[in-house]
């Protein structure tokens, strides 16, 4: 029986783990979607819901089969920058999308952190984040 409760505790904060990436990952694609951006609420979200479900599987594993947990996140982060180089666009001598890209690494950043049981530091990356992008963007901008 005790092990049932260990069970259904680990599987609660996996839950919670990922709903608080989604909801990190939502936050900063909620301000990406403000000013009519590509990579909006959906895709930041998706991106901050995959990476901490690969963070979690793979932490999962890692203490289950004796695996380096890391190997699984440095495929996260090699997929991400395929993921963001789609993002940028290169017309007429400029290059468009720079911003939307770092965003999508970031929240797979933060995906990853959370996945990994580290809130405090995902909650505080996704507030910094969502400052650099919305007040700091703005001010630049005025």
């Amino acid at each position: 029986m005790e092990e049932l409760i260990r069970m259904l505790d680990s599987a609660l904060v996996n839950v919670l783990k990922i709903v608080v990436a989604g909801l990190c990952g939502g936050l900063i694609g909620l301000e990406r979607e403000k000013d009519q951006k590509p990579a909006g609420i959906r895709t930041q979200m998706l991106v901050a819901i995959g990476s901490a479900m690969f963070m979690v599987v793979s932490l999962s594993v890692g203490s289950d089969f004796r695996v380096d947990p890391s190997r699984i996140a440095a495929q996260v982060v090699t997929g991400i920058g395929f993921l963001g180089a789609g993002a940028i666009i290169r017309e007429r001598g400029s290059v468009r999308g720079m911003t939307t890209a770092a965003s999508i690494w970031v929240v797979a950043a933060i995906g990853l952190t959370i996945g990994a049981g580290l809130f405090l530091e995902g909650v505080v990356i996704t507030m910094l984040t969502y400052l650099i992008l919305g007040w700091l963007h703005r001010q630049i901008e005025s």
